[in-house]
């Protein structure tokens, strides 16, 4: 089992295969650094798509060789997102990143009905693996990036590509914790309504390779003391694998305090789409982003 996100960087590096990557709007520091660090490890090649003088410069400034990378000029945020995307779709590339363009425009270009990576029919939604220092293992997180108020269909659709990411780090019956502010069904509480049933489906095999339960708050599905204090009966049992939230505005704000406040570093892809889509904010750390394209290479 991949515990830490250097050990899912080791996963990689003993694959020995390079991925194409389009990065779009790339000329940030933090971007430049993550994907010249995976260039250098040599499990990806970099196509940086944006205001090429720009990405010349940054390259220069942190002493790296630009001629590592090919490098596309392109106009504006737009059009560097559009060609990104464009390149995966043709096959010219086969993961697309997010550099400084903003989320919006990005996610435009890849949901794009023609030329964008959705498959069909599919729910586009975000699956992240944090690493705590002060948790014994990876914490799966859904979704901070992409469904504002997920419904259940939504809510069913986070569940199972966190189950199928989490397995892919050989977590084979990763356990769910579906969280809330308690661990009580109340109609006053909309996504805990959806949990029930949730879990009815996990128990009638509805939702498979998982063990599920919810609503649960933070307490009960990461630490064992609380599970003791307050009695309660629960499968997930302080050792969550995988939580699930009932909205973007509780996990987003989540994962960034992990990020600021705890020393948590990230690992995320968009899910639903043909090719891996890396999408992470503009203000997170060069390591961060460096486990994102690891992570990418390993879903590819």
């Amino acid at each position: 089992m991949i515990r830490t996100l250097g050990q899912m960087e080791e996963k990689v590096l003993a694959l020995k295969k390079k991925h194409r990557i389009a990065v779009a709007w790339a000329q940030d520091q933090n971007t430049v650094g993550a994907i010249h660090k995976a260039v250098t490890n040599g499990f990806a090649e970099a196509l940086m798509i944006g205001n090429s003088s720009e990405i010349i410069k940054t390259c220069r400034a942190e002493g790296i060789d630009e001629k590592l990378f090919t490098i596309i000029d392109a106009g504006n945020e737009n059009t560097s997102a559009r060609e990104a995307v464009k390149m995966v779709k043709n096959g010219e590339a086969d993961i697309v990143m997010k550099g400084l363009v903003g989320t919006d425009v990005f996610l435009k270009a890849v949901m794009d009905k023609e030329n964008g990576l959705m498959l069909p029919d599919a729910v586009l939604t975000y699956v992240g693996a944090i690493q705590i220092p002060s948790y014994h293992k990876l914490l799966f997180i859904t979704d901070p990036a992409v469904i504002p108020f997920p419904d259940l269909d939504q809510k069913i659709a986070m569940a199972g590509y966190a189950i199928e990411m989490a397995r892919r780090f050989g977590v084979e019956n990763p356990k769910i914790a579906l969280i809330g502010a308690s661990e009580k069904v109340s109609k006053h509480f909309t996504s805990s309504l959806d949990y029930r049933e949730m879990c009815g489906m996990s128990e009638r095999g509805e939702i498979q390779n998982c063990i599920m339960d919810g609503p649960l708050d933070i307490f009960l599905a990461c630490d064992k003391k609380s599970i003791e204090i307050k009695g309660i009966n629960t499968p997930v049992d302080g050792e969550a694998d995988i939580l699930l939230f009932p909205s973007l505005e509780s996990c987003n704000p989540f994962y960034k305090a992990l990020m600021l406040f705890a020393n948590g570093e990230l690992a995320g892809l968009i899910r639903g789409t043909e090719k891996p889509v890396i999408v992470m904010s503009r203000s997170e750390s060069e390591l961060s982003k460096y486990f994102c394209i690891a992570l990418s290479c390993l879903m590819a």
